[in-house]
């Protein structure tokens, strides 16, 4: 029994309330830090909700941790409560398209999340219904329950196409929907996001738009520090946080990273028993983040998809070379590495198509050079990641 009352430890001596430090965690008002501009442009973009009126559709565009799934959800929040007060019935609803990446998916995800069964006597099942029958339940719903709506689609450059976008953002104007307004609020990490998309979606959809920008050392400590309260008092050696600070605003900005280096520094701390989290393990964690984010980065791609990105990490390891690698060079390695998986190889065109995809992520860049009347035009790609830590998560992947 003494052996059994010793497997679990009751008390956790570094975190209180570790909930704090989870990406999931939406903070209350006081612990939204540097967005109060961005927060205040939202709300005044869809203000017209609270009267029952259509709210404007709007873009977030920024780097990833740069707040606007954060602002986005808070201001919705707030949107939902102040509507109520003002006698107008209103809700909101989140589709994360790097998970719903189909028109299928996410107008399921709408319809279900907006729905109540036993109020309105329809049923949204998870699969087995046509596109169209969906979007029939979702406008008879929301046509049934509200007087407005507003639609969070989170990494909307994963979408499959745009076809939701022409749905959503033209509903009221095709009569699919007589009694609720209907807004939409786009987030995307890339700022050329909307040059892809159809020219009639971009009049209709691209009402207002907002840029986020970085995090800088100052916000990222005020976000840490308004966190702090994650672990117990005396915990935090005192130049932990300015140190992950730092570290974060140096190399990229992003409070989802600076928060997961936090997190991962108490659980180093954790795991050696140590009575507090040293600024020393605050490099470790950031190790341990970078490898996670990029795992997330590549979560659901091919095996080619990760062969290319093998190749670019083989190239840059073994050569130290910071301007990149010809495509000829890297479809040459790609080869190697097809060869030795027992794998048939794309053909150049494919790999080419798989490495601008990466360029689109941010995983790696693409720049254009020119080698005179000789040579012609060609593309050089490198890294963004740390290939050291490419290699490794892609060589876990493969022994999994």
């Amino acid at each position: 029994m003494d052996a059994a009352d010793d497997l679990f430890t009751r008390e956790d001596p570094i975190f209180a309330n570790k909930e704090l430090l989870e990406i999931s965690h939406l903070p209350g008002e006081g612990r939204i830090v540097g967005r109060d501009d961005e927060i205040s442009d939202l709300a005044t973009a869809v203000n017209p909700a609270i009267f029952g009126q259509s709210p404007s559709n709007v873009l977030l565009y920024g780097k990833t941790g740069t707040g606007k799934s954060l602002c986005a959800k808070y201001v919705s929040k707030r949107l939902v409560s102040t509507a109520g007060e003002e006698g107008v019935n209103a809700t909101f609803a989140y589709v994360d398209c790097a998970q719903d990446t189909t028109e299928t998916q996410a107008v399921q995800t709408i319809a279900d999340g907006v729905n109540d069964p036993d109020a309105t006597g329809i049923n949204v099942p998870d699969k087995g219904l046509s596109t169209s029958t969906y979007y029939k339940r979702l406008w008879r719903i929301l046509d049934q329950r509200y007087d407005v709506v507003l639609i969070i689609l989170d990494e909307i450059d994963k979408l499959d196409d745009d076809a939701i976008l022409m749905q959503l953002s033209r509903a009221g104007e095709a009569g699919k929907i007589t009694d609720c307004k209907l807004g939409v609020v786009g987030i995307s990490n890339k700022i050329q996001y909307k040059d892809r998309m159809d020219e009639r979606v971009k009049s209709s959809l691209c009402e207002r738009e907002f840029v986020f920008p970085p995090y800088d050392a100052n916000q990222l400590r005020e976000i840490m520090q308004a966190r702090a309260d994650a672990f117990h008092d005396d915990v935090l050696e005192p130049s932990t946080i300015p140190r992950a600070a730092a570290l974060a605003a140096r190399e990229h900005g992003d409070a989802r990273k600076a928060i997961d280096i936090l997190r991962y520094a108490g659980e180093i701390a954790q795991a050696n028993g140590e009575p507090t989290v040293r600024e020393g393990f605050v490099t470790q964690a950031r190790e341990r983040a970078e490898t996670d984010r990029f795992r997330e980065l590549i979560r659901g791609s091919t095996p080619h998809s990760r062969y290319v990105l093998q190749a670019l990490a083989l190239l840059s390891l073994s050569s130290g070379r910071q301007d990149g690698f010809r495509t000829s060079r890297v479809y040459e390695i790609y080869e190697n590495i097809c060869r030795q998986e027992g794998s048939d190889s794309l053909s150049l065109r494919r790999v080419r198509d798989l490495l601008k995809e990466h360029a689109f992520l941010d995983i790696i860049e693409q720049s254009k050079h020119s080698g005179g009347s000789a040579e012609g035009s060609y593309t050089k790609h490198q890294l963004l990641e740390d290939p050291s830590v490419v290699k490794e998560v892609l060589t876990e992947d493969s022994t999994e």
